[in-house]
């Protein structure tokens, strides 16, 4: 994420997380250079608007490609789901193989991370998804034995965070300054929406489609997303050179970036909320239960706070400016947890609502930290850092959730769901402090 342009602050280039290692060798422009396509870095005196991102030729492709991805995931997930419970019944092995979407990504982040920058960017893409489009194909095959399903799932789970890190890091070559921030927000955004409407589209369809056959529209997503890459975007060297282990690599640039004060600070700003956030989803289901409210409420508890997160990035990057977002971040994510904190009064239906949508709201504070993130980041790591980051976002959010789940057990829902809230609160103060600390000298400064 940047201050308020692409161009590293006063004094020189970024430092490496190596401290004062060299930066491996790269090709194509230097950190602090604007690219060739893109536009301009905008200035923190108005906002920019939605609409400059997709004035960016380049951006429109993937993003089409972005929405393609997310709908075939979720036929994906639906389909394989109800598949395994009508070939076994077992509500276990349905659950794990939801669970095998998460549980891969801190293994790929860390052992295959050095791929996004070694090779070039436009060739990653493509591959992972005719790579996801070929896995696919052999769940969707009837002889495919449900053994095999499992472990189809988990190489697809394997692919996804190098996919979406690359992805992430293209973003950077493309779009510049605010509209970079603006590129990664209407990501998530269509991620979010994802969970709001695509679980009911991917049901709808199984009306119509047996799950082996919906598994067929999966494979024309991936392909579809992999055509669009290819011709619609262009095609970048990669980041850095190298011959030694890929493994090696990615485990050695994790490491860097962990001694990184700076770049460890920003990730567990990434890290600590969504995984208590994502408790209130887990224990969704007994929570409603216990109000009498049925599949119907479950449905609303689970979709509030992804509504809530559309709602605050729309506002965030429509009404304010660059400058403004990057003030509220560090308050608003110190406060993003404490609408949990009011379920220690066992709210009604409805206010646990209202609660959800408010804590969805208020993860407006990602579009501040997306600028840190990318100007923090040195450009020849840039890859291996989004896979990293994606990463663990998913695999803390599996943790919260399993933790949550067995939490909710023994302890009303609504008393874990307070629970989170305030050690999420406690857990993030010391982050944001260190964020602050470790800003670089030049950078817009966060109240207090």
């Amino acid at each position: 994420m940047t201050t308020d342009s692409e161009h590293p602050p006063p004094g020189g280039r970024t430092p490496s997380p190596t401290g004062s290692q060299p930066a491996p060798t790269t090709h194509g422009k230097g950190h602090g250079t604007p690219p060739t396509s893109g536009v301009a870095a905008t200035g923190d005196s108005t906002p920019t608007g939605y609409g400059a991102v997709f004035a960016v030729r380049e951006f429109r492709p993937i993003f089409a490609a972005h929405v393609l991805s997310v709908l075939g995931s979720v036929f994906a997930e639906v389909s394989l789901a109800v598949l395994v419970f009508r070939q076994t019944g077992s509500a276990v092995l349905t659950a794990l193989i939801f669970a095998l979407g998460f549980l891969p990504y801190a293994l790929s982040g860390i052992l295959l991370s050095g791929i996004s920058d070694r090779y070039p960017t436009r060739r990653v893409l493509v591959a992972c998804d005719l790579l996801c489009a070929a896995f696919v194909a052999v769940m969707a095959v009837p002889a495919t034995p449900l053994a095999l399903l499992f472990v189809l799932r988990v190489s697809v789970s394997m692919i996804t965070p190098l996919f979406t890190g690359t992805r992430a890091a293209s973003l950077a070559d493309i779009l510049q300054g605010d509209v970079f921030v603006l590129g990664r927000s209407l990501v998530r955004i269509v991620g979010q929406s994802s969970q709001i409407i695509g679980y009911g589209i991917g049901g709808l369809v199984l009306v119509w489609l047996s799950p082996r056959a919906a598994l067929l529209v999966t494979i024309g997503t991936f392909l579809s997303s992999a055509l669009l890459l290819r011709f619609g975007t262009r095609d970048r060297p990669a980041r850095v050179t190298g011959t030694g282990a890929m493994m090696r690599d990615s485990i050695g640039s994790a490491g860097r970036l962990f001694r990184n004060a700076r770049i460890r600070s920003l990730m567990l700003m990434w890290w600590v909320p969504p995984m208590f956030c994502v408790v209130a989803e887990g224990v969704a289901a007994p929570y409603a239960d216990a109000a009498g409210a049925g599949s119907a409420g479950f449905g609303i508890l689970l979709a509030a706070m992804p509504a809530g997160t559309v709602v605050g990035e729309v506002l965030a990057g429509t009404l304010l400016t660059p400058a403004a977002r990057e003030r509220i971040a560090i308050p608003l994510a110190a406060v993003s947890m404490l609408p949990f904190v009011c379920f220690l009064v066992h709210p009604s239906l409805p206010l646990a609502i209202v609660l959800l949508l408010i804590t969805g709201i208020t993860t407006a504070y990602a579009l501040g930290i997306d600028k840190w993130f990318v100007h923090d980041v040195p450009e020849d790591m840039r890859g291996r850092a989004m896979s990293l980051l994606g990463a663990g976002i998913m695999t803390l959010q599996g943790v919260g959730m399993t933790v949550g789940g067995a939490v909710a057990e023994w302890v009303p829902p609504y008393a874990v769901i307070a629970g989170a809230g305030i050690l999420g609160t406690l857990s993030v103060v010391p982050v944001l402090r260190s964020v602050r600390r470790t800003q670089p000298m030049g950078a817009a400064a966060s109240p207090a």
